[in-house]
């Protein structure tokens, strides 16, 4: 067994040390964005329960439908945002624009929308296109550092 209790705290004799060192600048180079993916899910997911949080699960099933799939896709795109967040940031339009269908799905899909459906979808469809339109700058501000 190899004894590396005297290199415990400092790892400048270690043989991989560049190597870990690139790995950990990648790993952190994909995290541009960190504090997106918690916000991201938890609008998702408030969204999809929005229906029984505002109450209009009965009065309105065609908009409580909409809400449910909506809010899942961008807890979707939250949980992908954490796990994958290179390949989900390219994603980012189109949260963008679930988030304006988000804004305009009361007058779209229901039929005599009340004052709390209205607030509800259009509080969480402009936070969740602000989010988009982060990520997207993120996305444009890193390709142009690197061209």
């Amino acid at each position: 067994m190899a004894d590396v209790s005297r290199t415990r705290g400092d790892l400048k004799g270690h043989p991989d040390v560049s190597e870990m060192r690139e790995r950990f600048a990648r790993m952190m180079e994909a995290r541009d964005v960190v504090f997106l993916d918690g916000p991201v899910l938890l609008a998702g997911l408030y969204f999809a329960i929005s229906p029984w949080v505002v109450h209009f699960s009965s009065t309105s099933p065609d908009l409580m439908v909409n809400n449910v799939i909506l809010g899942l896709a961008i807890a979707l795109l939250g949980i992908g945002l954490t796990s994958a967040p290179r390949r989900m940031y390219s994603l980012c339009w189109a949260m963008s624009a679930i988030g304006v269908w988000m804004i305009i799905s009361p007058w779209v899909v229901a039929r005599g929308p009340d004052a709390g459906m209205i607030w509800n979808n259009v509080l969480i469809g402009a936070l969740t296109c602000l989010f988009g339109l982060i990520a997207a700058g993120v996305v444009m501000r890193k390709g142009r550092e690197t061209t």
